[in-house]
C-alpha cells in the first residue's frame, strides 16, 4: 500500500523516457566521434562503458545506466590519449542536450493526472541539469514539476541522497510521505537514504530481482502508477 503519498520524485533516463530507445543511438554515434572514426577503438570504449554498438544495447551495470556524465568520462578517458575527463565530459553534456528522448508512456497526460491528484512532483538525475530541463520542455512536462535537479545541481549525484532530500526540503514534504520513483539501483538507494518510499520501474535495463531489495514495490513502467496509487 502507499497511503499518505504527497510528492513523488522520478528518476528522468529509464524511468520518465525509454532507456535504450533514447541513448542507444547516442551512445554509439559518441563513441565513434570520441573515437575518431576509428569503428575498433569505438568497440573498445563501448566495452569499457558496457554498451554493444552491434546489438544497440547496454549491459545492466553499465556506468551509462546510474552513472554521471563525469564518471562515465572518466572510465574513457584512459583509452583516449589527449583528451582529459573534463573535455569528455563537456563533448557529452553538449551532445546530450540535443538527444531527442523518447517516452516511455504519454507523460502530459500523466503528469496532468498526477498534478490534478494534488501530488508535488520532481525530476532528480545524473544527468546535467541543462540538457534534463531542454528533454523536459521537448515532452511540455517541464511546468508540472516543483523540483529538477541533475548531477550538477549542487546537490550530488545519486545514489547519494542529496539530490533527493532537496525535494522534499522544497516542497516541505516529510520524506516519509514522499516516493522515489526509478529504474536503477542508484535512485532506489537514494531514496532509501533519503527516507523516501521506494518504487522500481522495468523501463530501464535492469530486472525485477535488481530492484526488489530496493523497492517497495517493482512496476512495469511508470503508465502503471496513477492505478498503483489508487490501489
Amino acid at each position: 500500500m502507499m497511503d499518505g503519498i504527497a510528492g513523488i520524485l522520478f528518476d528522468k533516463d529509464g524511468t520518465l523516457f525509454d532507456f535504450t530507445a533514447t541513448w542507444a543511438p547516442w551512445a554509439q554515434e559518441m563513441l565513434l566521434g570520441l573515437a575518431q572514426g576509428d569503428a575498433g577503438l569505438a568497440a573498445q570504449l563501448g566495452t569499457l562503458v558496457g554498451f554493444d554498438a552491434q546489438r544497440m544495447c547496454f549491459e545492466r551495470r553499465s556506468v551509462a545506466i546510474a552513472g554521471t556524465a563525469r564518471e562515465t568520462a572518466a572510465v574513457l578517458a584512459p583509452a583516449l590519449q589527449g583528451q582529459s575527463v573534463a573535455q569528455i565530459e563537456a563533448r557529452m553534456v553538449a551532445a546530450a542536450a540535443q538527444v531527442r528522448a523518447v517516452p516511455v508512456t504519454p507523460l502530459r497526460p500523466l503528469m496532468a493526472q498526477l498534478r490534478a491528484r494534488g501530488f508535488a512532483l520532481g525530476v532528480a538525475t545524473n544527468d546535467g541539469e541543462a540538457p534534463a530541463r531542454r528533454q523536459l520542455d521537448a515532452a511540455q512536462i517541464t511546468a508540472h514539476f516543483d523540483f529538477i535537479a541533475g548531477y550538477d545541481s549542487g546537490f550530488g549525484a545519486k545514489p547519494a541522497p542529496g539530490m533527493v532530500s532537496a525535494f522534499a526540503v522544497k516542497t516541505g514534504a516529510i520524506p516519509a510521505t514522499c516516493l522515489m520513483v526509478g529504474d536503477s539501483l542508484h535512485d532506489l538507494k537514494a531514496g532509501r537514504a533519503a527516507g523516501f518510499r521506494t518504487l522500481g520501474v522495468l523501463s530501464g535495463p535492469a530486472r525485477a530481482s535488481d530492484l526488489a531489495p530496493y523497492a517497495d514495490a517493482v512496476l512495469p513502467s511508470i503508465a502503471d502508477l496513477p492505478d498503483f496509487l489508487t490501489r
